[in-house]
Parts: structure tokens; sequence; C-alpha cells
């Protein structure tokens, strides 16, 4: 092993207790790991998203918008991708409306559907933000070769199915 890292010095204070209360050293170490990353990544992206003066919340949307086809959804669909309330997804919207980031247009088919499109401003604001982030992502992969890369994003994979598998709706809508 190439170091230690602070998740194996905890496994080894919790060594001595893990078998009286049912704690496996290696499971623990990967949920350890998984969610010391996952906060790291999280922390870095908000960095980023800051940069481009955007937040989390704001990135979604207009994520959700740049990658559909024609930069257009309805608040619905949005809010039912983010997993959001109708109020919230209004709030979003508004802000990002403020912001000239995207806009509400009425339906030509049905006066009673708006639908939310992603303005140039926003494709630029989320393109930026974006390749930022990219690159920030490739800094952090550095530190595995492609052939570790690949192999870890496919033990990822079957973690991933595992949870999707147990909780259907774990993974609509996500990143």
């Amino acid at each position: 092993m190439a170091g230690q890292d602070h998740i194996d010095r905890f496994l080894k204070r919790l060594e001595p207790v893990a078998g009286e209360v049912g704690i496996d050293l290696d499971v623990e170490g990967v949920v350890d790991r998984v969610g010391g990353i996952s906060r790291r990544i999280k922390r870095g992206t908000e960095a980023i998203l800051a940069e481009h003066d955007l937040s989390i919340e704001e990135w979604q949307v207009l994520s959700r918008l740049r990658l559909y086809g024609d930069g257009r959804s309805t608040p619905g669909a949005l809010a039912g991708d983010l997993e959001l309330s109708s109020g919230a997804m209004t709030s979003r919207l508004d802000r990002l409306e403020r912001r000239g980031l995207i806009r509400r247009l009425d339906d030509p088919a049905d006066r009673r559907t708006v639908i939310v499109e992603l303005t140039p401003a926003g494709r630029k604001a989320w393109d930026a933000a974006a390749s930022a982030q990219a690159r920030r992502e490739a800094f952090f992969a550095s530190a595995l070769t492609k052939a570790e890369q690949r192999r870890l994003n496919a033990l990822l994979r079957k973690l991933m199915l595992a949870f999707e598998a147990a909780e259907p709706d774990s993974g609509r809508g996500k990143k």
C-alpha cells in the first residue's frame, strides 16, 4: 500500500470494537472513502460555481436545460427531474430569469403551459462553469491511470446499480 489515509487511521482505532458491534472494516472503508470523496467533490463544485456566480441549485436547472436538445422544458418537467416542489422550482426560475439566464415563454400550442428556455447568457454561463468543472475533475482523477479510472467506474457502476435496484427512483434526474 502506498500510504495510509485518515480512513486507515480511523479503521485502526475502530478495529478492536468492530467485531463486537458487527462492523465490517472493508465495508466501512468503502463507505467512508466514498463519502469523503463526495464531500470534497461537492466543495470543489461549489467553489467553481461560485467563481462563475452560480449556486448549485441554479446550476442544476441550467444543466437540465443545456442537456435538453433544444434548451427548453416546462417547469413541471424540470421540477420532476430535480425532485422539487412547484414552489421551489418557481423560486429557482424566478432567480434565473432575473439574472437573464433563462426566459419563460408562452407555449403557442397550449396557452396554459409555460416553456422555460435557456438564454444565450445562460448557455454561456453553463458552458464556462462546465469547462472549469471538467478541468477540476480531470485533476482529481489524474491520481489514477486511465485503466484504473475505467476499473473504478466499473466498480462504482456496480454499486450504483445495486442502489438503483433497491430504490427504483434513486437514479432519476440526478447529476
